[in-house]
Parts: C-alpha cells; sequence; structure tokens
C-alpha cells in the first residue's frame, strides 16, 4: 500500500494535478472570502476601493497561472532556470505578441493611479453612455444605460472614455416675438417645476444662451445622479413642453419666405 502511494506521490502528472488543485483551491477561498465579499453590493468599501480589489483579484489570477505553468515545466523535468535565462530574446519575441495585452495591463494600472475612473461612475465611450461595472487588468465592463447590454473596452481605449458629470443643460428654444421678460418668466416657472422632481439635486436659469436665426435658446441647468441622466432628461423636456403649452407659446422653428415677381 505505501509502495503504491509512493509510487502515485512520484508520478508527475498525479504532481501537477495537485499543483494545478492548489492554485484552484488558493483562489476560491480568497475570491469567496475576500474578492466576492468586498466586491459585493453590500460591502462598506468605497467604489474605489472595490476598483482596487477588483484589479488586485485580475493580478492574483493572472499570478498563479503564471507560477502554475512553471512548477508543471519543473515537475515534468524541464528547467525553468534555462529558460528563465534565455527569457531575454524569447521576451522581446513575446512582447511583440502580446504587445496589445501588455499595454491593456499597464493601462489597467494606470486607471488606479491616474484616476481616470473608477466602479460606479457613468462614462461615455463612443455612443455608449453606461456605468462602469468593473475593470480589471485587460479590459473595463461598461452597463449601457439605454440598451442594459454589456460593453467590455480594452485598458489601451481609455482615452476614448469621457467621466460624464451630474451637469444637463437644456435649452428652451423661444420666438423673437416673445418679450425677454416674459419669455425669462415663463422659464423661471419651469425652473420651479424641475426643482420639485425627486431625482433632482439642484436647478437654476443661466440666461441666453444662443441667439439662433429663428430662435432664442434660454438655458436652464439641471443637477442630477450621472446614472439618471437620460430619464430625467425626458422629464424635463416634457416640463419645458407642458409650460410653454400652457403659456399658449408655440415652440419657433425654422421657416422659408418665398417671394414671386
Amino acid at each position: 500500500m505505501e509502495e503504491n502511494i509512493q509510487k502515485l506521490l512520484s508520478n508527475n502528472i498525479f504532481q501537477s494535478c495537485l499543483v494545478v488543485l492548489g492554485s484552484i483551491f488558493i483562489y476560491e477561498i480568497l475570491n469567496k472570502f475576500i474578492f466576492k465579499k468586498a466586491k459585493g453590493k453590500n460591502s462598506r468599501l468605497s467604489n474605489r476601493n472595490k476598483t482596487y480589489v477588483k484589479v488586485f483579484s485580475s493580478f492574483i489570477r493572472y499570478a498563479l497561472i503564471i507560477i502554475n505553468i512553471f512548477a508543471i515545466l519543473q515537475i515534468n523535468g524541464i528547467n525553468v532556470e534555462s529558460i528563465l535565462a534565455g527569457a531575454g530574446i524569447i521576451g522581446i519575441i513575446f512582447g511583440f505578441a502580446v504587445q496589445d495585452a501588455l499595454k491593456d495591463i499597464i493601462r489597467g494600472m494606470t486607471i488606479l493611479t491616474d484616476k481616470y475612473f473608477q466602479v460606479g461612475d457613468v462614462v461615455q465611450y463612443g455612443e455608449v453612455m453606461g456605468k462602469v461595472i468593473s475593470t480589471g487588468l485587460n479590459t473595463t465592463k461598461i452597463e449601457d444605460l439605454k440598451t442594459f447590454n454589456i460593453v467590455s473596452v480594452a485598458n489601451r481605449n481609455i482615452e476614448q472614455i469621457q467621466v460624464v458629470s451630474d451637469s444637463i443643460d437644456v435649452m428652451v428654444p423661444l420666438s423673437y416675438e416673445l418679450p425677454v421678460s416674459k419669455a425669462e418668466k415663463v422659464v423661471a416657472e419651469m425652473v420651479e417645476t424641475i426643482r420639485l422632481m425627486p431625482d433632482v439635486k439642484k436647478c437654476e436659469y443661466k440666461g441666453v444662451a444662443n441667439l439662433n436665426q429663428s430662435n432664442i435658446e434660454y438655458m436652464i441647468n439641471v443637477r442630477v445622479e450621472p446614472v439618471l441622466r437620460r430619464p430625467v432628461t425626458r422629464q424635463v423636456q416634457g416640463i419645458v413642453l407642458k409650460t410653454l403649452e400652457q403659456n399658449n407659446i408655440a415652440v419657433p422653428y425654422n421657416q422659408l419666405d418665398i417671394h414671386q415677381k
């Protein structure tokens, strides 16, 4: 019996399996009792600290994979030291092959050190406005606020990501024929109604924004949580139209006058 156990323990395949299983066990323990609790909704950690935890979790996963590879090679009689000694030339070749992945990892660390954004922030990436739900060493995942689709962005493209502020500028187009005093009175009525909205933090009239060909644009600034920008914007635009309708004011539009001789 002891001889069979000894043969089993000296078997390269068995030892390799033990290394892999041991690494999986270690990662699952860390993930269950540290990472998942730290990243969970009930965690008391700030969004920035949650981002650190997620990146550290990715780093541990990749580190264990690399350690496993070297350990299995050593168990199976491959001299790891000679591989590392020749890693200079191999590293150059490997670097060219995985340069995009390396850029992603470096950018992933830059996200943390330079504070580009953090988990929970609302960002704009191209046509997608969404909430950052995770940041790893390779990719950042964004939940589209319109479609709820998950968009994965390679970290090397973080310069294309803009953090959305809590400020919304709403333009109210009114006719030149409408006296400015009356126009501002109507806009003030809109502001008071918007302030009563439960999701609005602040609302104020900012004055005349643009003198267009067919209308004057009066600006209202609304402060709201970035994640609520879309629904609040729709509600504010509805209030603008209803207030104009209640005051018998039509929304001006471009008109073309044709004169015939």
